[in-house]
């Protein structure tokens, strides 16, 4: 009975290991296809900011460590969420009604993974 047991937790914890890795795997492929969606225009694919919109708009380059290290996740969560205004212009549009909270979380993640080494 007890070699049941053990086998039984052993199945229970590796299923448990496995769902976790499988939905941390989905949850930066989402957060990837949401920034290729909705940021890669202005931010480029890669944070370099080498698109027309973002030279425009002057927007920082998310590769660069002083712009990383300047940047607060929870500055980064409101941008994503609330967007930005500067002098009454819409910098960047809010995507509060876009993503939830967890796909926002994700995408500061993904602004962080930018950030040269």
């Amino acid at each position: 009975m007890k070699m049941k047991n053990r086998t039984l937790a052993t199945t229970t914890i590796v299923v448990a290991l496995f769902a976790g890795a499988f939905c941390w795997s989905a949850a930066a492929a989402d957060a990837t296809e949401n920034w290729n969606t909705s940021c890669a225009s202005c931010h480029g694919k890669d944070g370099k900011v080498d698109t027309p919109m973002g030279r425009k708009l002057q927007i920082k380059d998310m590769t660069d460590a002083k712009v990383q290290d300047a940047l607060t996740d929870a500055d980064a969560t409101k941008d994503i969420k609330d967007g930005i205004t500067a002098d009454g212009t819409t910098k960047m549009k809010a995507f509060g009604d876009k993503f939830s909270a967890e796909e926002i979380k994700a995408l500061v993640a993904q602004v962080r993974s930018f950030k040269a080494k």
